[in-house]
């Protein structure tokens, strides 16, 4: 017997079964975590294929579940399959090599994407509760941090002991690759870290995340390291970022298209004269991708509901000469917006 959740992916899908690998969605359905596996899901039973480096972790942590565990790979998982001409595999997520295979062996496939996206937009409680603790990590880890940034630092040093706090704190990994930026290099919105070394005045752009379970926290905070006195546009221009992200947490709402959530912000900044200077959307979902639905973007016509959870990230860019950005990952709750952020200043801080 299914369960509930599994059951409406399952019938969504409209296979006869469904035949995953990615390990994401292996997670979602399973919350087992392997870098390699198959799930295969029929009408009755969710099958779990795990090689022998995860078969024992998995046949202990599935014992008296609903979840049935078989040892293999591949050719194992598609002789469980055989009996099922149509396969729901999610096409995002499907190399063309893996789709060759399973038409070799007799299926045809149908995308089960779109049925897995509709039941990983709301998330369930126990979700909201993980990536409320990746977001506490994240952000004690930002506060210990603080008091370590030394002029000479270089920001991949800043960025290693940011990610070391959050593993000390209990994090499983990063979100994504830490982005540290000093100074002109912010004005990169996905800057890679690199060597530019800490000097006195420079603004400091880092957006960072952890993961705890699986799910994963997303935070930008940009401030200044001393007060050199010749930054005075940088601070004028985090103030507008600042009211913009504020007035985007204070007017969005269930029911609200991730279209005009975008427009809020974006709005004020090009009443500012700086909407040119935004140049990406104002939020993404949140859940075991870093990167999921919702959509705050100016096309999306996503509908936010109670239950999602996605970022709030408005920003200004400078072509060589800064960046400031400010995000929080928020959930909705009651028709509003609750951010998981609670502990680390949003305002434009000077440390030294």
């Amino acid at each position: 017997m299914l369960s509930e959740k599994l059951q409406k992916i399952y019938d969504a899908a409209g296979a006869d079964a469904l035949f995953l690998e990615s390990d994401f969605l292996r997670r979602y359905l399973t919350d087992f975590y392997s870098t390699d596996g198959f799930v295969l899901v029929t009408a009755e039973v969710c099958t779990l294929v795990a090689d022998p480096r995860y078969f024992e972790a998995a046949k202990k942590k599935f014992k008296n579940s609903r979840i049935r565990v078989e040892e293999g790979g591949i050719k194992e998982a598609l002789s469980l399959a055989e009996p099922y001409h149509t396969l729901g595999v999610p096409y995002p997520f499907t190399s063309v090599s893996s789709l060759r295979r399973y038409e070799e062996a007799g299926h045809s496939t149908v995308d089960c994407m779109p049925a897995f996206r509709s039941a990983m937009l709301v998330k369930e409680a126990w979700e909201i509760d993980r990536i409320a603790r990746a977001s506490e990590i994240a952000e004690d880890a930002f506060n210990e941090l603080l008091g370590d940034i030394k002029e000479g630092m270089t920001e991949t040093d800043v960025a290693a002991i940011l990610e070391y706090y959050m593993r000390a704190y209990g994090a499983s990994g990063t979100s994504f690759d830490t982005i540290c930026a000093f100074g002109e290099n912010a004005s990169m919105p996905h800057y890679e870290t690199g060597a530019r070394k800490l000097k006195f005045g420079d603004p400091v752009l880092i957006d960072f995340g952890c993961k705890y379970a699986g799910y994963c926290s997303d935070i930008t905070r940009t401030f200044l390291f001393g007060d050199d006195k010749c930054h005075e546009e940088f601070k004028k221009i985090h103030a507008i970022v600042l009211l913009a992200h504020e007035l985007a947490k204070e007017r969005i709402g269930a029911g609200m298209t991730g279209r005009q959530a975008d427009a809020i912000a974006r709005g004020y900044l090009e009443s500012k004269g700086l909407g040119g200077m935004f140049t990406h959307s104002l939020g993404h979902g949140v859940g075991l991708q870093i990167h999921e639905a919702p959509n705050l973007s100016p096309r999306s016509e996503d509908v936010l509901e109670d239950g999602m959870v996605f970022s709030i990230e408005p920003g200004v860019y400078i072509p060589g000469v800064l960046g400031v950005r400010i995000e929080d990952t928020v959930r909705l709750a009651d028709g509003k917006v609750r951010s998981f952020m609670e502990s680390t200043s949003r305002k434009a801080l000077i440390i030294l």
